[in-house]
């Protein structure tokens, strides 16, 4: 094991051996199969007399289980009547997977861990069936410390720039991190995604479209945004599609883990917005192989990886809107609220009033962060905490 995913492991290690389905989501390569592969390992580690079953359906050797009913007759072939942990990876390529984990779960004899990579199997039958009967956890790509770790580097401007510009995805740990390597494989990675959990999932039937407007939510990353706007904007390059096609094709792409779309929080009327939401990429190096790194795109870049990390962090996350003025991040744990600005810098003092002003705004008294670029920062003006944001991914605490 060259890694091990310490927060993941934590996360999971209350529900191990309890009569619940633990749920591993996520976008693609992000690290959902060699986390499933670890907690095999671990498990054998701790209970090596226990029968373990693991079931990789992107290998061929189990094409042949193709529906709920295949699933359960293979595994109770395995087991009989003795108690079995069971691992199976890219569940949803299973037809009605969720009737035989009931079925299974039912018989109480059974630990079962389950990955796939697209939310829609946490809703519908998967939620109707097991309701209150599974947990989930999201796999998100690395993060900057895990990065670190990962690519076996100390914390630094030049490393933090390396972040910046190839993203988390683990797979890069076997590729030399120059552009014409890193970006062939995440451009592969991408029309998997788009190709295979996109569009062969809907049936969409207007690629030319689902490409450019992904190309549109990669220009726009971190862009109040609504289905009007891009559906304008896209007539504009001659494609015309109406705001429901808008809307339906970008949830496809969220329910791919592609992108994060992120609602506004009225801070004054304590209330969800219906009207414009954010979209942030799931890996900032996904990002740069649909629209290009762009040094003019930097302030979305640090807003994008702050976004994923409050994510990584299981935090709930909102865009802020306080009147006509707007907070970047709204993040939520438990009765905690912390408001957050991102910017590359507080030298302009135009920026300074801007930013700090933004916060100084909302008559509360919850902590207030802004999250800068520059590499030396200090003291807390009216309480504002102030922090470099390397030394935010790197040690900030809740």
């Amino acid at each position: 094991m060259l890694f091990q995913r310490q927060y993941y492991l934590q996360k999971i290690a209350p529900f191990i051996g309890k009569d619940l389905i633990k749920v591993i989501t996520g976008q693609r390569r992000t690290g959902k199969s060699y986390f499933l592969r670890q907690m095999a390992e671990e498990l054998k580690k701790k209970s090596p007399e226990k029968l373990q079953i693991y079931i990789d359906k992107e290998r061929l050797e189990f094409d042949f289980i193709k529906t709920y009913e295949d699933l359960a007759k293979y595994v109770e072939k395995q087991t009989g009547k003795q108690s079995a942990i069971l691992f199976i990876d890219e569940v949803q390529e299973i037809k009605n997977f969720e009737k035989a984990l009931r079925h299974l779960l039912n018989t109480g004899k059974w630990d079962i861990y389950i990955s796939g990579s697209n939310a829609d199997m946490l809703s519908g039958e998967l939620a109707t069936l097991l309701s209150g009967r599974y947990i989930a956890m999201e796999i998100f790509p690395l993060s900057y410390p895990e990065f670190l770790q990962f690519h076996k580097r100390k914390d630094r401007p030049e490393s933090f720039q390396k972040y910046l510009r190839y993203g988390g995805m683990p797979y890069l740990y076997h590729l030399t991190l120059e552009d014409e390597t890193v970006f062939e494989y995440l451009r592969n990675v991408t029309n998997t995604i788009l190709y295979k959990d996109v569009v062969a999932k809907y049936k969409v039937r207007d690629i030319e479209f689902l490409e450019n407007l992904t190309r549109y939510i990669a220009d726009n990353t971190g862009s109040l945004i609504s289905a009007k706007r891009i559906s304008d904007y896209l007539k504009s390059q001659r494609l015309k599609h109406n705001h429901n096609t808008v809307m339906e094709y970008l949830n496809h792409l969220a329910n791919a883990f592609l992108i994060h779309r992120v609602k506004r929080y009225d801070i004054q009327g304590k209330r969800l917005l219906e009207i414009g939401e954010k979209d942030y990429f799931t890996d900032i190096g996904i990002r740069h192989s649909i629209g290009g790194y762009k040094q003019a795109d930097m302030a979305k870049l640090f807003e994008n990886v702050v976004y994923n990390f409050l994510k990584q962090q299981g935090i709930n996350v909102y865009v802020g809107k306080l009147r006509n003025k707007e907070v970047d991040f709204i993040a939520q744990t438990g009765d905690k609220i912390i408001y957050l600005q991102v910017t590359l810098s507080l030298a302009s003092d135009t920026v300074k009033k801007r930013e700090l002003g933004n916060l100084k705004a909302i008559k509360d008294n919850y902590r207030k962060v802004v999250i800068t670029g520059d590499e030396y920062v200090t003291g807390t003006p009216d309480g504002i905490e102030i922090w470099n944001i390397r030394n935010f991914l790197t040690g900030f605490n809740f």
